[in-house]
């Protein structure tokens, strides 16, 4: 894990702040980041690091911040495939399944 995002999980941790570390775990096809790959969301949307930017990266940042409300951790899957990524301005063509994890 990135030391700076690690850092960043024990601020909030300090404050009592919650967050959702998102952490790509498989991908298919052509995806931006690979498995692995962490960002880490606060429940004011703010973020730290990422797993791929654009509107990927956005479906899974609003999943997070319901994930939050819910205070439940879950498995996500993010679809760039066919006329959805065309639509989306999607350059990739593949599939993540990322785990969203309440800390």
């Amino acid at each position: 894990m990135d030391r700076a995002l690690l850092e960043y999980i024990c601020e909030c941790q300090s404050k009592g702040e919650k967050a959702a570390l998102v952490t790509i775990v498989e991908t298919r096809g052509s995806t931006p980041r690979k498995a692995g790959s962490k960002m880490l969301i606060l429940p004011d949307g703010r973020s730290s690091g990422t797993i791929g930017g654009g509107c990927g990266e956005a479906d899974v940042r609003r999943q997070a911040l319901i994930a939050l409300d819910n205070q439940q951790s879950q498995m996500y899957t993010v679809r760039m495939l066919n006329d959805v990524a065309a639509d989306e301005g999607m350059v990739c063509g593949g599939i993540m399944e990322v785990f969203i994890q309440i800390i």
